[in-house]
């Protein structure tokens, strides 16, 4: 515990709190904000999704045609509303702030519900430690950012250093092994791409700051989708009282062995 400890921990509890308060009281699976600058006639519009506000590849016509309508939407009545502008709204903002104001952040996690994955970056495109001028600051791949199943020598995919890519991975593993001996559900380690791709999303944004300005610090960044649903199509996002102590079983577990990682690891 003190070794854990000794890394030093900035905790965010909620950056979605109208989002959630809204959720909780109408039981509709709510994913976005309540923000309701583009609201139109359709109650669905009020609202961005925080998760693809982020200062990362948030500008759709830096995607592939063939997936810019998936990574986010210019639409606000979608679910995945990008919003008017990166950082457009204050919770993203927020979390920018944190970022910016303890520069000696070098661990980031954002957790979600519920696919039971532990994702490491990137999630615009598949990675590759061969050439780093195909990264997503080089317009000229702006055609084919974000189709993972091309092939990368060929192609486009996102660089990240062959040793950033083993020690995101090792404390990726580590934490996915951590949870899923916990209660013994089984957890997916994967790159976020291969979830889906995704524009905006806060772990991309941590990782990408050192990439796009290199005075910055190095953050290795993971969003962790915590639990398995309830089986309820219409929304599998609220747990039952037996999957809510799993939840708080197998996140603790994570946690700490996650720490232990990013000392074992260190960075610089």
């Amino acid at each position: 515990m003190a070794k854990a400890l000794s890394a030093g921990i900035v905790v965010t509890p909620l950056i979605n709190p109208d989002g959630v308060n809204y959720d909780q009281q109408t039981n509709s699976c709510w994913r976005k904000n309540r923000n309701p600058k583009s609201k139109t006639s359709s109650a669905a519009s009020v609202g961005i999704d925080l998760n693809r506000n982020f200062e990362f590849a948030w500008d759709l016509s830096k995607w592939a045609s063939s997936v810019a309508s998936e990574v986010a939407s210019s639409n606000p009545t979608s679910e995945v509303f990008h919003g008017t502008a990166a950082f457009s709204e204050p919770e993203t903002q927020s979390m920018k702030y944190v970022l910016d104001t303890y520069p000696k952040v070098r661990w980031f996690i954002d957790l979600h519900s519920y696919a039971g994955d532990v994702l490491y970056s990137w999630g615009s495109d598949t990675d590759q430690s061969a050439d780093p001028y195909k990264n997503f600051l080089n317009a000229t791949y702006n055609s084919v950012r974000g189709i993972t199943s091309d092939s990368t020598s060929t192609r486009y995919g996102e660089y990240i250093s062959a040793e950033d890519l083993n020690n995101v991975r090792t404390a990726g593993n580590r934490f996915g092994k951590a949870m899923s001996t916990s209660t013994g559900r089984e957890y997916t380690v994967m790159q976020s791409a291969y979830l889906y791709p995704t524009s905006g999303a806060s772990d991309d944004y941590a990782f990408s700051r050192h990439v796009a300005d290199p005075t910055k610090n190095k953050v290795y960044a993971y969003t962790v989708e915590f639990g398995f649903g309830n089986n309820q199509a219409s929304c599998p996002f609220y747990p039952t009282a037996a999957q809510y102590t799993s939840n708080l079983q197998e996140t603790n577990a994570g946690f700490m062995e996650f720490l232990l990682a990013a000392i074992d690891i260190g960075l610089e």
